[in-house]
């Protein structure tokens, strides 16, 4: 059974791929494979430097993550451009991995944007992990992701830094308190 795991930013993803993996599914994280791609001497950091410049490397020859982020995240088309380099490498890696796992195990792709790149329909399951805003600003702030000035000031502010409430990821949302008690029972099916 191949898994889809998908949410927003600390909604719980990473508990939720932790309980799987308990549970004996082998969970593939799309966010560690893509700094694998990325990674000093790689092909796919190579061709990061080529589109973006050597300004997106550290001294040390590896990726300056918030260089290249001040870069992506103020203009959309050169965050399609990375996207461009680093989607492709990450599912390749996963299938990879994939493809040596045992027949019949559970494979779980922890992927934060399965929805926005359009891979839902390539699982046998979505999870959706969910809460409300205002617990993914609180978990940001613990973290120390978020300073408390930084901290949105209204919910549409929220829903817009937290990518959604998941809603659009899912075809029929059910009302966050059956998401809650369901969640259990559906892990243990899994």
């Amino acid at each position: 059974m191949r898994v889809g795991l998908t949410g927003g930013v600390a909604s719980g993803k990473s508990t939720v791929s932790a309980t799987l993996a308990e549970l004996g599914a082998v969970v593939i994280d799309a966010d560690l494979l893509a700094r694998e791609v990325v990674a000093c001497g790689t092909d796919g950091l190579a061709e990061v430097v080529e589109v973006f410049g050597p300004e997106v490397l550290t001294t040390d020859g590896e990726l300056d993550r918030p260089a290249l982020g001040a870069i992506v995240f103020a203009h959309e088309d050169r965050r399609r451009a990375l996207e461009a380099i680093i989607h492709p490498r990450v599912r390749a890696r996963g299938a990879e991995i994939e493809a040596g796992v045992a027949p019949g195990t559970v494979v779980v792709h922890d992927i934060p944007l399965l929805a926005e790149t359009g891979q839902v329909g390539a699982f046998d399951a979505v999870i959706v992990v969910d809460v409300p805003p205002e617990l993914q600003v609180e978990r940001l702030v613990e973290e120390g992701y978020l300073t408390l000035h930084e901290e949105p000031q209204n919910s549409e502010q929220r829903r817009e830094m937290m990518g959604g409430n998941g809603e659009g990821r899912i075809e029929e949302p059910l009302p966050r308190n059956i998401k809650f008690e369901v969640t259990e029972k559906g892990l243990d099916f899994l």
